[in-house]
């Protein structure tokens, strides 16, 4: 009598689990992996819903393919900066000039600046892509508040930065921050100054998620 209730409890624990698992109808935005539901009797009578497959002296009643979907979706992006259009064509164009990705430059005028051509930082950099006097000097930038002049100057110092080191876009996004020479001083590595490594990690964020 228990060996029946306890079979009897054992088969509807599991017709409730395939109840549950209804079919599902894959969604781009999710990921989906499949499992196989075999459903059978052994040779003990006993009915089986599980996903290992039977031996084969077994009476397999169906195999049906499910699409489990997980809970992970892709990460929402941010939302472009207020005056990301003000500058976009001026940007495109610079890019283009220059060979460098305009996302990359969008990323790295809105940490520098906040598209503003007039910020100034207690070090002395100005404009939109915060040009030191030293790298204005270096690309012919007489006006650093002019955007074209700005812009052109400092992806310039950019795609020589990616140059010097590989195409590396962790080290030249680091000295631009901290100077090309800070990241020599440390062997072709990030420098450990949190402004540096905080600035990397910010630029790379934005520039991926602007990427199209």
């Amino acid at each position: 009598m228990m060996k029946l209730i306890y079979l009897l409890s054992y088969m509807t624990l599991l017709l409730t689990m395939a109840l549950k698992m209804q079919p599902v109808v894959a969604d781009s935005n999710a990921i989906t992996h499949s499992i196989i539901i075999y459903k059978y009797i052994d040779s003990y009578g006993i009915l089986h819903l599980t996903n290992k497959p039977p031996q084969s002296r077994d009476q397999v009643l169906y195999a049906r393919s499910y699409l489990i979907k997980s809970d992970q979706s892709s990460p929402t992006k941010q939302k472009k900066h207020s005056k990301y259009n003000d500058y976009n064509s001026l940007i495109d164009v610079v890019a283009q000039n220059t060979l460098l990705p305009k996302a990359l430059l969008h990323a790295v005028v809105e940490v520098e600046s906040a598209y503003n051509p007039f910020a100034i930082s207690k070090k002395g950099a100005v404009g939109l892509m915060q040009l030191m006097p030293s790298v204005a000097k270096r690309y012919n930038v007489i006006d650093r508040t002019d955007p074209i002049a700005n812009l052109n100057g400092g992806a310039h110092y950019l795609r020589d930065l990616l140059l010097m080191f590989n195409n590396n876009l962790s080290l030249a996004l680091a000295a631009y921050n901290a100077g090309e020479n800070a990241v020599k001083r440390y062997d072709n590595n990030i420098p450990p100054y949190k402004e540096t490594i905080n600035y990397v990690n910010k630029v790379k964020e934005l520039y991926y998620n602007y990427l199209e």
